[in-house]
């Protein structure tokens, strides 16, 4: 049992967090198909979701590893609460230049994803994805650490 055990959809970001980022409260949407373990999609006129990686136990490694060539934009984030962090977009993302993943390496072989798309507004305002989605992951982390008792 882990940080990352559990549904995302379930304490990964909290209402409040929810309405700073929407300005609303969406549903959570679980997403059984992402792939590396448990995922949420948030959406209103922007989208975030929130994915645990849980089931490949190599952490960030597997970002560098399998993300990195695939991204046309690729930043080592400061430390978010401590913890390494990537920010990147990859290269079917590029042309629009409105969607960034960060992924936060929580342990050795833990890490979570966070995809932020930007709404139409901060689209126009050429608002920086990976800056926002860098300020979601934070949030997220605040909650694990919430769940973790530290």
């Amino acid at each position: 049992m882990s940080v990352l055990s559990g549904d995302p959809c379930q304490g990964a970001l909290t209402p409040g967090q929810l309405h700073k980022i929407f300005g609303t409260v969406p549903q959570g949407v679980p997403d059984s198909k992402a792939g590396l373990g448990p995922n949420c999609d948030w959406q209103a006129d922007a989208g975030v979701s929130v994915g645990y990686a849980t089931q490949d136990h190599q952490g960030l490694s597997a970002v560098y590893q399998n993300a990195k060539p695939q991204t046309s934009v690729w930043h080592e984030l400061p430390l978010i609460q401590g913890f390494p962090a990537v920010g990147y977009i990859d290269k079917a993302g590029a042309a629009s230049g409105d969607i960034c993943t960060v992924s936060v390496g929580v342990a050795d072989a833990l890490s979570f994803d966070v995809v932020l798309t930007l709404s139409q507004a901060k689209k126009n305002a050429h608002a920086d994805p990976c800056e926002s989605a860098a300020r979601v992951a934070e949030m997220v982390v605040t909650n694990l650490r919430q769940k973790a008792g530290a």
